[in-house]
């Protein structure tokens, strides 16, 4: 099936185009630490580039799959509102998966402790067992990974995700290896959103909704107006 998968949740903009044939080709715009996205300048962009590398058209797309988060909120209402706009107009099916699951896809045989900058410093995190939820998706404050409490797992456990990298040494203090710095692991692929809008993880259809764990900057700014 031609699957195009993107994920806006984090800074970064990647998508991913899955030929009929398996193979997929994903192109990205990442951003300097800190710095934020180009969300909504990128991700029809890099996916027409992709297409017509592939020689194939926007209406040869079977499926869209996207990103749900946790992440900022303005990218995942922009992935998603993307998403949710080419399934219609193409007549493809429409597949969310978690972005924190594609983030552990990559890592394959291993407990994944998958932690994203959440900024205001905070983290978004959850773990996965050779592909499996073992602890859902969930904010905390950087002093609270000492923590955690990880269910008891076989599989070597390794930290992945750019909030990963900013805490190694804290993660370090409590026996939790992480990926090396510069490792394609701690980057979310949409090359792993495609591959499990294939399998039976992804939300489909109506039930697809963000995954926005917290209020979003400006309700927060509201509120503390009216206090």
């Amino acid at each position: 099936m031609i699957t195009l998968g993107f994920d806006t949740a984090t800074p970064s903009t990647t998508v991913a185009l899955e030929a009929g044939d398996g193979s997929i080709h994903e192109a990205r715009d990442d951003v300097a630490l800190g710095a934020r996205g180009h969300h909504a300048e990128c991700v029809l962009a890099l996916a027409s580039g992709l297409l017509d590398h592939a020689g194939l058209k926007w209406s040869d797309i079977e499926r869209v799959a996207v990103g749900l988060g946790p992440g900022g909120y303005t990218g995942l209402r922009i992935g998603i509102a993307t998403a949710r706009g080419l399934a219609r107009a193409h007549g493809a099916s429409l597949v969310g998966v978690g972005t924190l699951r594609a983030l552990a896809e990559p890592a394959g045989g291993v407990t994944a402790l998958t932690i994203i900058d959440a900024r205001r410093g905070e983290l978004f995190l959850a773990a996965y067992a050779d592909g499996v939820e073992v602890l859902g998706p969930r904010v905390i404050v950087p002093a609270e990974l000492g923590e955690l409490e990880l269910p008891i797992v076989t599989a070597p456990l390794l930290a992945l995700g750019d909030g990963a990298v900013a805490n190694r040494s804290r993660l370090a203090e409590v026996g939790i290896s992480v990926a090396p710095e510069g490792s394609v692991l701690h980057l979310v692929s949409a090359s792993a959103i495609c591959r499990l809008a294939g399998t039976d993880e992804g939300v489909t259809g109506e039930q697809l909704a963000p995954l926005y764990l917290r209020l979003p900057d400006a309700e927060l700014a509201l509120r503390a107006s009216l206090r």
